[in-house]
Order: C-alpha cells, then sequence, then structure tokens
C-alpha cells in the first residue's frame, strides 16, 4: 500500500459517513464533504492522531456557477482547504460545498487554525461566503464601501462604481463606473482580419 492509499483508508475510517467523496488524481488526495460537517471535519482532520493535520496552508472560495462550460449542476460556491500534516508527512484538499446558493455559509474554522482568519475574510469579500463564528469578518481587500463580490462569476468586470479623489471637493467621492466596456482580445489569438470591417 503506498502512501496515498494509505492516507485515503485513514481518512475513510476517521470520517466514516461524512465523507462523500474522495479522489486521488496527480498525486493528490482531495476529499468532498457537505457544508454541514465542515466544522467537525476539520476538527477531525487535526485531531486524530493517525491524521494529524497540524497546519492550514490555504483556504479560498469557489464560485462553480460556469464550470465546465455550463455542464456543471452542483451546488454553486464552495469553500477549499488544503491542509498538512508535518507529523505524517502528508497533504489532503477539503472541498466543502456550501448548501444554499443564495446564502453560502459554514462555520469558521478560525478556532481550528488560527490561520484561517484572513483566509475566510478574503473568501467573504471577494465570493461572499459567510463563515459562522468567525471572530471580525468584514471585507479584507476591496473598500469598506465596495458593493457586490468581485470573484462571482456574475460580477461585472467593470464593477459597479469607482471611487476618485475630487480635488474641486477635496475628498474621496464615489460614482458610477465611467470606463467604456471594450473587447479585449491578446493578439496572439485574435483571426488574421480581427477588426476589420467593423463600423
Amino acid at each position: 500500500m503506498n502512501r496515498l492509499e494509505e492516507l485515503s483508508e485513514r481518512l475513510k475510517s476517521a470520517l466514516g459517513e461524512r465523507l462523500q467523496r474522495l479522489v486521488i488524481a496527480l498525486d493528490e488526495v482531495t476529499i468532498v464533504i457537505k457544508g454541514s460537517d465542515h466544522l467537525w471535519v476539520a476538527r477531525t482532520l487535526r485531531d486524530d492522531g493517525s491524521l494529524a493535520f497540524e497546519q492550514l496552508i490555504d483556504l479560498c472560495g469557489v464560485d462553480y456557477s460556469s464550470y465546465g462550460e455550463g455542464a456543471w449542476d452542483g451546488a454553486r460556491y464552495a469553500v477549499v482547504m488544503h491542509l498538512m500534516s508535518l507529523t505524517q508527512n502528508w497533504r489532503v484538499r477539503v472541498r466543502t460545498f456550501c448548501a444554499d446558493d443564495e446564502l453560502p455559509l459554514v462555520e469558521s474554522v478560525t478556532g481550528v487554525w488560527a490561520g484561517a482568519n484572513w483566509f475566510e475574510r478574503e473568501a467573504f469579500d471577494l465570493y461572499g461566503i459567510v463563515f459562522e463564528g468567525h471572530p471580525d469578518l468584514r471585507r479584507l481587500l476591496t473598500d469598506y464601501g465596495f458593493v457586490g463580490h468581485p470573484f462571482r462569476k456574475d460580477f461585472p468586470i467593470s464593477g459597479y462604481v469607482e471611487m476618485r479623489y475630487d480635488p474641486e471637493q477635496k475628498r474621496v467621492i464615489y460614482q458610477p463606473v465611467t470606463i467604456e466596456p471594450r473587447e479585449i482580445v491578446p493578439r496572439v489569438i485574435r483571426e488574421e482580419n480581427y477588426g476589420l470591417g467593423r463600423e
């Protein structure tokens, strides 16, 4: 039995029915769980001595709304964690699908791995995923008055409002976006007569 198979067996044993799917691909193990099991699974992965995932490497949000060129029929939002065990010298990817597309929500894992704090704030800011129980869930990268979540697939490329300093008013103002939409296609993939003959 190789290391990935051993890890897979230990994950199946520790998580039982809470494990929805386990995939080994490209020398990596990915597990899929339900949103309602997010915190319980995180604690188990850290505290079970046979797994010992002491370190959270990364946590991010994902919007699957146009995944597979529209063929995706599952939940729209997911939280993906990458964990590492220094003790066992192995890694796992944990994909948690949020149950509600209108209000994507999972429990915060900041009590399990303190390093999740800013990762969860980033996923909230960019995708609108709410982490229940987070000690300070507020925007991290966008402005306080920002409207929407810019990494969602339905967010307009140019946004809704822009912020600029107005020298006459001597303050920062918000106004509707004034950037004209334009088509940007890299030269390397343009057709030979791209743009000719258009009015």
